[in-house]
């Protein structure tokens, strides 16, 4: 195989996602597990192995370029990542590792600004200067492009969009997630149905065992007219419009890109996001922005990471310029 493509890893809190990727932006192959999330290092082992075996080799040196891996958390300057929602990574040295065990240049960034890149590159946010990707998933977190250029923050700490404040109401584990997370991303989702089904409401989620009941069960009971399922996402969609509201009156996007696992039931809560957030926005910027759902669905932050690892021009492993060859 010539080196004339890239590796790019999505590494999530419960799915890990490897491709090789061309220059142009198209995916040669891929492949997906679930994360193994028994050690500290296990994450760092699969994503050796799915290196491995996508190029076929022990070492991936002369047959891709470089590798950009995308994590659910904070990179240091380093290369090392902390990430909650993996045991143990409060400070894991993922760059070095990779790098000595790939034989290759390897970057990492974090999966919110690699959305925004992938959807700048090839989706949604296509040539767009001022844009703003918001995960929806097992959190909620937002990359944001201002004048081109990554918004960071002094701690890489930009856009964790999941503790913005959106109502009075208190949030049970408002203090350790960030309040917006705690009511409107996908386990706030199933926590919320099964708190009223504990309240005796009925519905088809009824016959779900309790265990089994999450974010997507409660969208595929909502589709089938269940009220229960159609209640509980409009009211994380009216709380994330809130949430677009305040990113909307910030930053001033031309457009605002609705992606992670929760996309898929945007049919349940995009209008509803969208009120809400012409209700509570500036006017003019509420007038103006675009608010629409991923095309790339999960190879934003896939295609934001091959993007990155090519060096392409604008990339100085600080900011990135929006500006993007179109070839």
């Amino acid at each position: 195989m010539a080196a004339n493509c890239v590796l790019a890893v999505d590494l999530g809190g419960t799915k890990l996602a490897a491709a090789l990727v061309t220059r142009e932006g198209r995916v040669l192959t891929r492949k997906s597990v679930q994360v193994d999330r028994s050690s500290a290092l296990a994450p760092v082992k699969q994503i050796v192995e799915l290196a491995r075996g996508l190029v076929g080799a022990k070492s991936l040196r002369g047959r891709v370029t470089a590798a950009g891996v995308a994590v659910p958390g904070l990179v240091r300057r380093d290369g090392s990542v902390w990430a909650p929602n993996l045991p143990g990574w409060k400070k894991m040295a993922l760059a070095r590792r990779l790098k000595s065990a790939l034989r290759v240049t390897v970057v990492v960034e974090s999966d919110r600004n690699a959305a925004v890149l992938g959807e700048a590159w090839r989706g949604a946010a296509r040539g767009r200067d001022d844009a703003i990707v918001l995960i929806l998933g097992t959190g909620i977190g937002a990359g944001i492009l201002s004048g081109g250029r990554l918004v960071r923050g002094a701690h890489e700490l930009s856009g964790c969009a999941g503790w913005m404040v959106v109502t009075d109401e208190p949030a049970a584990k408002g203090h350790r997630l960030g309040q917006l997370e705690s009511l409107a991303a996908g386990p706030a989702i199933a926590r919320a149905a099964k708190r009223e089904l504990a309240r005796d409401k009925r519905g088809l989620l009824k016959e779900v065992p309790a265990d089994m009941i999450d974010a997507h069960k409660v969208a595929e009971a909502a589709r089938h007219g269940d009220r229960l399922g159609i209640e509980v996402y409009l009211r994380a969609g009216r709380l994330l419009g809130y949430g677009v509201a305040n990113l909307v009156s910030l930053f001033d996007p031309e457009i605002v890109v609705i992606g992670g696992g929760l996309a898929g039931a945007s049919d349940l809560f995009l209008d509803t996001l969208r009120r809400a957030m012409k209700e509570r926005a500036q006017p003019i910027a509420a007038k103006k922005v675009k608010v629409t759902v991923s095309r790339l669905g999960s190879e934003a932050s896939l295609l934001g990471m091959a993007w990155v690892a090519m060096g392409r021009d604008g990339w100085n492993q600080r900011y990135i310029c929006a500006k993007m060859p179109q070839g």
